[in-house]
């Protein structure tokens, strides 16, 4: 681990990362959709859209030839189409379909945007990309000013079981259960949990070990979604009766995240410490490692450009996406050198698991262009937009955080959903904390800064957005509703927007509740 600590305290940086520096964003973009094309052009998936004639266009000289000819022989996918066309053929053991050669492994989703789990593929190249990004993304350390003491110190990575199920033909399970199977030796050694609390499959039981471990292991790095993370913290400190977790690990000193905006949760993950920590924030999906923070202090993320994935971008609109936001059949989308600073687009990725134009679900605002660094604002179909409000995560994310600090409560969890109220419309937040709070105030607070950062809401707080409501719920009732949905473990979210069977599944739930939390 000293030998790791050196390597990191002296920056060395990879060539992948001096490539990225040093070429425009379209020439990396331009180059990574050739070799997919390349990589593929015998498969199935390749044959049938013609990827030879994709790439016979990369000899013109038009700035974005090779592009065009791409969106005309490629439709844009969403998974039940990719699914149902393509990806339950590998499922059968067939090779060669989207990508090269069989696949091993599926990833299950977290199904934050659909009842049911979705199989996502893992190729051996995937894996690979995940590796090799991850890899970058730990070379960033050197950038933070940590002591020494944190780079001969431990990573506590809270995934799912590294224990997958086996069909007959694949293995599948949580992403980060495959990935962290699959780790190089030199990770594997300051790794933790230990390789059988890690293959444990029952969540509950995991989090038992972890505790029951937590003061025999140095940690520096803890890794994870914010909400479990938060939950096993306060475990630990429960059980050994300590002020905050610095009592049981010293050298932690950083915090590495994603799934979700951070911003929400901070306040009571503060409670939590000793003393300030770093907070990282990785884009790592269950269909590749798209980006992540590359230097302290910002709350962007900067793309990968150059391992395995393309980018397309579509400007997230009424011309593009319907009001539920599903995507249109042929919708514009633009290349990275296209993308405007400060708007909201949605992806869709090429990559290295045989996924094809394929629409992840995100929408993300690119905030620096010259080093195509981004935040996420969203889910396509977590946006509220009953009435024209155009309600985004992002907004949500920014308003509770604001009111939360006003009042001095931690907010850990909420949702949204929109309702009819006679001719006009509602919409109606629950809220998880477990602080005293007025919920009217609350409420209020949370109005007032949507007006603020979102001028179509305040416009429809005038006219067709007639109410606006709260309900205060005990943040165990989001975390018995997941597990009620099985969604409980390292990769889950709570749904920022509740619609369609979400929203009848949670009513539902919640009506079987005391009455009185």
């Amino acid at each position: 681990m000293a030998i790791l600590g050196t390597i990191l305290k002296r920056g060395i940086k990879l060539r992948e990362t001096l490539e990225q520096d040093y070429t425009s964003p379209y020439e990396l973009q331009k180059k990574e959709l050739s070799k997919l094309l390349i990589s593929a052009r015998n498969t199935q998936f390749g044959r049938e859209y013609d990827f030879v004639s994709v790439l016979e266009s990369f000899r013109n000289h038009g700035g974005h030839d090779f592009l065009d000819k791409f969106k005309a022989n490629v439709p844009v996918c969403d998974y039940e189409k990719m699914n149902a066309d393509w990806w339950h053929k590998i499922r059968e053991g067939e090779e060669d379909v989207c990508w090269p050669g069989k696949t091993k492994f599926f990833a299950l989703s977290s199904g934050t945007s659909g009842a049911a789990s979705k199989y996502i593929p893992v190729t051996k190249d995937m894996i690979r990309q995940i590796r090799r990004t991850g890899t970058r993304h730990i070379y960033t350390l050197s950038k933070y000013d940590l002591p020494d003491k944190f780079f001969q110190s431990g990573m506590l990575m809270l995934g799912g079981s590294t224990s997958l199920n086996f069909s007959g033909n694949y293995y599948y399970g949580d992403l980060s259960g495959i990935t962290t199977g699959q780790l190089p030796l030199w990770v594997q050694g300051f790794s933790r949990p230990t390789p059988k609390i890690k293959k444990n499959k029952d969540w509950a039981a995991k989090l038992d070990e972890i505790v029951e471990s937590a003061p025999k292991w140095n940690i520096g790095m803890i890794v994870g979604v914010p909400a479990w993370m938060q939950i096993l913290i306060e475990r630990i400190i429960e059980r050994y009766h300590v002020k905050d977790i610095h009592e049981i690990w010293p050298n932690l000193q950083a915090f590495v995240h994603g799934g979700v905006s951070f911003e929400p949760y901070k306040k009571g993950f503060e409670k939590l410490l000793g003393k300030p920590v770093h907070y990282i924030e990785t884009y790592l999906a269950s269909e590749g490692f798209l980006a992540f923070q590359s230097e302290p202090n910002k709350k962007s993320m900067r793309l990968v450009l150059n391992n395995g994935i393309f980018y397309e971008f579509v400007p997230f609109n009424d011309k593009n996406f319907s009001p539920d936001g599903v995507i249109v059949e042929h919708p514009e989308t633009v290349m990275i050198d296209e993308v405007e600073e400060g708007k909201d687009y949605a992806l869709l990725i090429s990559t290295c698991a045989g996924a094809w134009r394929y629409q992840i679900g995100d929408t993300v605002k690119l905030v620096d262009k010259r080093n195509s660094e981004i935040i996420i604002t969203g889910r396509t179909k977590h946006f509220l937009s009953l009435c024209g409000e155009h309600l985004s995560v992002d907004n949500m994310n920014h308003a509770i955080e604001l009111a939360a600090e006003e009042l001095n409560i931690s907010v850990k969890e909420f949702t949204v959903t929109g309702i009819p109220d006679g001719t006009l419309f509602s919409h109606k937040w629950y809220v998880g904390t477990d602080d005293e709070v007025d919920s009217t105030a609350l409420c209020e607070r949370i109005d007032a800064h949507l007006k603020v950062v979102n001028d179509d809401y305040a416009v429809e707080r005038k006219h067709a957005l007639k109410n606006v409501t709260l309900e205060i719920i005990p943040t165990t009732v989001f975390y018995d509703w997941m597990r009620s949905e099985g969604k409980e473990g390292g990769q889950s979210k709570f749904p920022r927007v509740l619609k369609g069977d979400h929203l009848s599944s949670w009513s539902s739930f919640l009506a079987q509740q005391p009455k009185k939390f």
